[in-house]
């Protein structure tokens, strides 16, 4: 990895953290500002609304700021939240601080993958996508549990401190190692650039993709959301293993994402097709095969590998459907993952609620996948018959060729 991308790698791996350690803090939190667990759980709420609703909106009011000073300023306004976070002392500051924070998430995440691949050479540009997304899933498997290690340790306050600091190292590293014009300039002006992001960002297979990236990620979190009662209760593993079984889903998700970004580099649709119907076919396996313990774990592997790898092919993909102007597209489509993780969360626990048990959370999650996959098939097939068709060269009778050369 090329160090202005492990910059931005590292930018992206404290916003990822930022947004899921708190979940592992929340009694201590709802403890120390003297609220229920409930109201604590709404700032984890607040920061995913913030990101949703921010994203496109700060990418549009900063189009015209080039690229490098605008995500110097995005982390500085996340460091801010951060800091925020760390001396608030009631609740209602806790939670501006945190709507702060989500503010520079959606739009720097966009900036940093379109920077990143316009640093790359065209065929590798997917994988540095896939390079710049590795930071959420560090943030999952790494970011996380030490967040919630400090907090415990040391007390709700310093998890934020601790981010606040990653975040200022963070900082100090793009400002060294990004070059000043961060891939390319900015739009730098051009008085049609909002209107050209809003009509590229419009485009119907532009909103497709991002359909389909709501469907994909809910398909991830309708299972991920639920997979401690999925592997007790289902697979009867116990309470103490579930640690060792999130890393397993971890080192999945990093294998996957890496995966998902070479497939890209060659073709976004065609990955992306190849990597819906690998987790479509995982949560398929994983129903079958919840029961049983050790083949469960197996799945579980390929699961985190199949799900992360939707990441760096649907923004890909989005680049791909939208270069002409892309980075309200990338914005937004970080905005659906968002959409996704709630929608999945929420997919998931109406299945629960129907009382159909937890391995039924792999049947909702692999239906999720399958009609992503419906919604992208029609394209890839349409792509295949125009390349089939351009590449086609109809053969001619002797006579015909004897009238073209007269």
């Amino acid at each position: 990895m090329q160090l202005p991308v492990f910059a931005l790698m590292l930018c992206v791996f404290c916003v990822g953290t930022a947004e899921i350690a708190i979940a592992g803090i929340l009694p201590d939190v709802a403890t120390g500002l003297g609220v229920s667990v409930p109201s604590a759980g709404l700032l984890v709420t607040g920061y995913a609304v913030g990101v949703a609703l921010g994203g496109p909106l700060i990418t549009l009011l900063t189009l015209r700021v080039p690229r490098k000073a605008l995500m110097v300023g995005l982390m500085a306004v996340f460091l801010a939240g951060n800091i925020g976070s760390y001396l608030a002392g009631n609740y209602t500051t806790l939670m501006t601080a945190r709507i702060v924070a989500s503010l520079a998430h959606g739009t720097f995440v966009a900036m940093a993958g379109l920077v990143a691949a316009r640093m790359s050479p065209p065929d590798r540009q997917a994988t540095a996508i896939a390079q710049v997304s590795l930071g959420f899933n560090l943030a999952n498997i790494l970011g996380s549990p030490l967040g919630t290690l400090v907090g415990q340790r040391w007390g709700w306050r310093a998890t934020f401190g601790a981010l606040a600091v990653t975040a200022l190292a963070a900082i100090v590293l793009v400002v060294l190692a990004v070059p000043a014009r961060g891939g390319e300039e900015g739009t730098g002006g051009a008085p049609g650039a909002v209107r050209d992001e809003v009509r590229v960002m419009c485009r119907p297979a532009v909103l497709a993709s991002m359909a389909v990236t709501v469907l994909a990620q809910g398909a991830v979190f309708t299972a991920s959301t639920y997979l401690a009662p999925l592997m007790r209760d289902v697979a009867g593993f116990p309470a103490g293993a579930m640690s060792v079984l999130l890393a397993v889903f971890g080192i999945g998700a990093v294998l996957g994402n890496l995966a998902g970004g070479r497939l890209a580099d060659r073709d976004p649709t065609r990955g992306a097709v190849l990597c819906l119907t690998a987790l479509a076919v995982a949560l398929a396996v994983f129903w079958a095969v919840a029961p049983y313990r050790w083949p469960a774990a197996v799945v579980l592997l390929l699961f985190g590998a199949a799900g992360f790898s939707i990441i760096p092919v649907l923004q890909a993909r989005v680049l791909a459907l939208a270069a002409a102007a892309p980075l309200l597209a990338l914005s937004a489509n970080v905005s659906a993952f968002n959409l996704g993780n709630g929608f999945g969360a929420w997919l998931g626990g109406a299945v629960l609620d129907q009382g159909w048990g937890a391995r039924s959370v792999t049947a909702a999650g692999c239906a999720a996948a399958v009609v992503a996959l419906l919604l992208i098939v029609p394209a890839w097939v349409h792509r295949r018959r125009d390349a089939a068709a351009r590449t086609a060269v109809p053969a001619r009778t002797p006579g015909e060729e004897d009238r073209c050369a007269a």
